[in-house]
């Protein structure tokens, strides 16, 4: 069978640039290099696009950067040139591309920004298109599709940068909303816990909120839910299907913050989660249901609390999901009987069918 040409892209202007850098080299170690012919395109946190072809542990310590061998190269829109323009002594050359990977998370990569692009150039991208990227992203729009397609999430009310009431106004609309402390304080577009902070009392709340704000133009207060926090994967277009099990995180800070996601042991992991039959297929249905509602394809993982009635409630969907050796989204799959390698070629014949 004839080989496909696949754009791996990572980095990235976004808060999330390392962790793209770490979710990237999972997958480029573990690309079927048999099936596919791979075309490393780097991102730098300033923007700058640049065909890579160096060691791919170079991208962990930020050394891919200073290659010798690096190209200026783009996504062209044109869909007659399908695939990538490389700048080499001047002139151009084309690559094309049978799909795009953005492994890459946050903003500029899986808000719909990098699914535009793929969609104006043609080229099938892995995961959600541009419209569910955006929902998933924007925490605000994320809870409104939610509730109207009646899946519960915590009481929650968002906050914009230039119409941000008195503290005491906040306060009082904390206590009859979300029903007093303590709350969580996120910007509503960032992912991996960057700029969350758990509020306990009102004198916390200004400097959560600053830091909130430091990420995003507006920012979501919700209620902190008491539960075991779970996550399970989805994959699929039309007939998604969760994983079999469900993973547990039991953080040992106060929540699972961007150091216990991927850099330091300040959470255990359990897989399978330690719930009953019952709770595992809620979980899993209900991810599907809103998988579905959300308008998602090709992948997501979706994190919910287990409330010790049985109930859950969906914290947050995320449709480019850590790609780590440690991350949750393959260990659930590779859980569930696939391979690593199995596992991303699933997610690019995905993109190119739903193309």
């Amino acid at each position: 069978m004839e080989k496909r040409t696949i754009g791996i892209l990572f980095g990235g202007a976004s808060s999330e640039h390392d962790v793209s850098l770490m979710s990237a080299t999972s997958v480029l170690e573990n690309i079927d290099r048999e099936k596919y012919d791979v075309i490393m395109v780097g991102i730098t946190r300033d923007g700058r696009w640049m065909r890579y072809t160096g060691d791919v542990k170079k991208l962990i310590d930020h050394s891919w950067e200073e290659d010798s061998g690096n190209l200026p190269a783009f996504l062209s829109p044109d869909r007659s040139v399908h695939g990538l323009v490389t700048v080499r002594d001047g002139q151009m050359e084309i690559t094309r591309l049978d799909a795009v990977f953005p492994v890459m998370h946050g903003r500029f990569a899986e808000d719909g920004s990098m699914q535009g692009l793929c969609d104006l150039a043609g080229i099938p991208c892995v995961g959600p298109g541009v419209c569910s990227s955006a929902i998933c992203m924007d925490k605000e729009y994320t809870h409104i599709v939610l509730d109207a397609a009646g899946i519960k999430t915590s009481d929650w009310f968002c906050v914009r940068k230039g119409e941000v009431p008195s503290l005491l106004d906040l306060e009082v609309k904390i206590a009859v909303k979300l029903g007093g402390f303590p709350v969580f304080v996120k910007p509503c577009n960032a992912g991996s816990s960057v700029g969350v902070s758990k509020v306990k009392t009102s004198d916390d709340l200004e400097e959560a909120m600053m830091l909130a704000f430091q990420h995003d133009q507006k920012i979501l207060i919700e209620r902190a839910m008491v539960g075991k926090e779970v996550e399970v994967a989805v994959m699929g277009n039309d007939s998604p299907e969760a994983s079999v099990h469900v993973g547990e995180i039991v953080p040992k800070l106060e929540f699972y913050d961007y150091n216990s996601k991927y850099y330091d042991d300040t959470a255990d992991l359990y897989l399978p989660a330690r719930i009953s039959d019952e709770e595992t297929q809620l979980i899993r249905q209900t991810a599907v249901k809103a998988f579905k509602a959300l308008g998602c394809r090709g992948l997501a993982r979706v994190d919910f609390f287990l409330l010790p009635d049985g109930s859950c409630v969906l914290n947050e969907p995320n449709t480019l999901p850590g790609f780590t050796k440690i991350s949750m989204y393959p260990k659930l799959f590779i859980d569930s009987g696939l391979s690593y390698p199995e596992i991303i070629d699933r997610l690019i014949t995905l993109a190119i069918e739903a193309q």
